[in-house]
């Protein structure tokens, strides 16, 4: 039968499949649209299937708060190839499920990909379905929230980067973006030593030990090298240790705690990065 140009277009903007891939399915369903979408959804879960172990190294990372400014979230959508990463549909389909993740506070990843997406179906059945349609394994890697008194989310250019920032309570604009970069800059572990586990600690503390015996200092002066070693490790890893990037002779607690009137604090972050 005779498959219209109109029809596939309406089939195309239903699904976003492709217009050939819209045409074939239609062709095969006999002009049938119900079977047509039933038709591209199978050749997501094929190719889903037959891409399972495929490396997803590249992808969209995307950052929002809802609209009083008190949660935010990151996604990372991850796919094979950084073509396809940088096709603004891609990023569209980030943004869709960014969204959903703001708007519905979906508790973890699956709560997420059981939430209803736009196009009519599971966000986790439209992540499948645009499988079909781009050929690539894609598949959320990271969801990630903060929530706080005031979150700011930042988005660093390139989409492969993103951090949120909370603080306990309203801050200058500037202030929270410069804190934002600095997370994504500085690539800090974690929020401040309490927030770091005990092993790793244990760890910087033994390995600072051994390096001391190594230079030749004595078992017990060895000990207090690795403390301080510990401490200067803090200051290099946490958030609110790190020194400031626009000025470093000031923490970035300090620079929040001056810009804030000396109340203002950091009380959470998030940093989710494809590199």
């Amino acid at each position: 039968m005779s498959i219209t140009a109109a029809e596939v277009n309406k089939l195309r903007k239903q699904t976003g499949a492709g217009m050939m891939d819209c045409k074939k399915a239609l062709t095969e369903s006999e002009g049938d649209f119900d079977k047509a979408i039933e038709i591209l959804r199978k050749k997501g879960q094929k190719i889903a299937a037959k891409r399972g172990d495929n490396e997803i190294g590249e992808g969209a990372v995307l950052a929002s708060t809802n609209e009083d400014g008190t949660r935010g979230c990151i996604i990372s959508l991850n796919c094979e190839t950084d073509f396809v990463a940088k096709n603004s549909d891609y990023v569209s389909l980030t943004q869709s499920i960014l969204d959903i993740a703001v708007s519905s506070n979906a508790a973890d990843k699956d709560a997420l990909l059981a939430q209803a997406h736009p196009t009519g179906v599971s966000v986790g059945e439209e992540i499948t379905n645009q499988m079909g349609r781009l050929g690539e394994r894609i598949e959320i890697s990271r969801y990630e929230q903060v929530n706080g008194d005031v979150v700011v989310a930042y988005i660093h250019p390139g989409n492969r980067l993103s951090t949120l920032v909370a603080f306990n309570g309203a801050v200058d604009a500037q202030v929270g973006k410069d804190v934002a970069m600095q997370a994504a800059a500085m690539a800090p572990i974690a929020l401040d030593e309490t927030s770091i586990a005990q092993g790793d600690i244990d760890k910087e503390l033994e390995i600072g030990k051994e390096l001391a015996i190594k230079e030749g200092k004595p078992a017990e002066m060895a000990e207090n090298i690795a403390k301080g070693r510990l401490k200067k490790w803090f200051r290099e890893v946490t958030l609110v240790h790190q020194a400031f990037i626009k000025n470093n002779k000031q923490s970035v607690a300090d620079y929040v705690k001056e810009a804030g009137g000396g109340d203002r604090a950091i009380t959470g972050f998030s940093r989710v990065s494809l590199d």
